[in-house]
């Protein structure tokens, strides 16, 4: 049975009280908003500066070589996709290498023949190393910022200039990577050979570099 309260409990019942709508200050939001994307546009501005001051610093490298013409190179040993990840100082993981766009990060395909390693980029600039200045191969976990599984990076070691850089690839399939260490070092030590001297030996003070990072060339800079 159903019991209706009242009039006396209906006046005993307190009266709910009104509320009004909470109001917002978008005046302050759109404060925090314009605040936050001006922090992020100065980031952007000093990563950007410290970018060029890096390449006015590295303005005594010489440009990388352009690719050969095709059919000009010999018969392909190796050909892979995949891609680069950035050059340092040999053995120098913060030294990153950002002039003549070799600190751009890109797809790339690589084509390994008797006169050296093809670096072609799209959207970035293509390079090749001639097969004399190629000083070695090995796997790693990381560079320049980079950092992957062990053994998960190709990094080869070059010669530019009067400088050894470390350049990293991943390849499309990183089981082919250990194929590639052991060509490029076999090139690297017959292409580097000095007049007179047995073939597949090394000058005096370069090796081929198969092993753990090797002490760099160069001092580091504190960049």
């Amino acid at each position: 049975m159903n019991v209706r309260p009242g009039p006396a409990l209906l006046t005993a019942l307190p009266a709910a009280e009104p509320r009004s709508q909470e109001v917002t200050d978008w005046a302050a939001r759109i404060g925090w908003v314009v605040g936050l994307l001006l922090f992020v546009a100065l980031l952007y501005w000093l990563m950007r500066q410290g970018w060029k001051w890096r390449g006015t610093l590295q303005g005594d490298l010489p440009e990388p070589a352009e690719p050969l013409p095709a059919g000009t190179s010999g018969g392909t040993l190796l050909a892979a996709a995949g891609r680069y990840h950035g050059s340092t100082s040999a053995g120098q993981w913060l030294d990153r290498i950002v002039a003549h766009g070799l600190g751009t990060r890109s797809r790339a395909a690589l084509t390994l023949t008797a006169a050296g390693l093809t670096v072609e980029r799209p959207g970035a600039r293509d390079f090749f190393v001639p097969v004399e200045k190629l000083r070695g191969a090995r796997l790693e976990k990381g560079i320049a910022g980079k950092v992957l599984t062990e053994g998960g990076l190709l990094a080869v070691t070059w010669e530019l200039g009067d400088r050894l850089l470390d350049s990293g690839f991943r390849l499309d399939h990183p089981s082919e990577q250990a194929a590639w260490v052991e060509r490029i070092a076999g090139l690297a030590a017959d292409g580097s050979a000095t007049p007179g001297a047995e073939p597949g030996t090394a000058p005096a003070g370069d090796s081929a570099v198969t092993g753990p990072y090797h002490h760099a060339v160069t001092p580091e800079r504190d960049t």
